[in-house]
């Protein structure tokens, strides 16, 4: 892994089918997008429902410890069983 493809910064992740990671709601014409992460931590295995910045849900599965690299707004608390998330951003 190149230095310049780490993380800075990151925040734990509170599943939510209508709150994004930044505080605000998903709105396809809202003025102001909310902040993606650029990927995902998930401590425990399980799904992820990962929400694209175009509002489009996925599942993934993930195992215990495994990074997700995807850019995502939030994750769906439907249907989500991975735990202890963390959202990965570089600033």
């Amino acid at each position: 892994m190149n230095i310049d493809d780490t993380f800075n910064e990151w925040a734990a992740i509170t599943k939510s089918d209508t709150v994004n990671f930044d505080g605000s709601t998903y709105s396809a014409t809202a003025a102001v997008k909310a902040v993606p992460a650029l990927s995902v931590y998930a401590g425990g295995a399980g799904i992820v429902v990962a929400v694209s910045e175009s509002g489009s849900a996925v599942n993934f599965t993930v195992t215990a410890g495994q990074v997700l690299p995807v850019k995502c707004i939030r994750v769906n608390s439907t249907s989500t069983t991975a735990t202890l998330m963390v959202a990965l951003y570089r600033v």
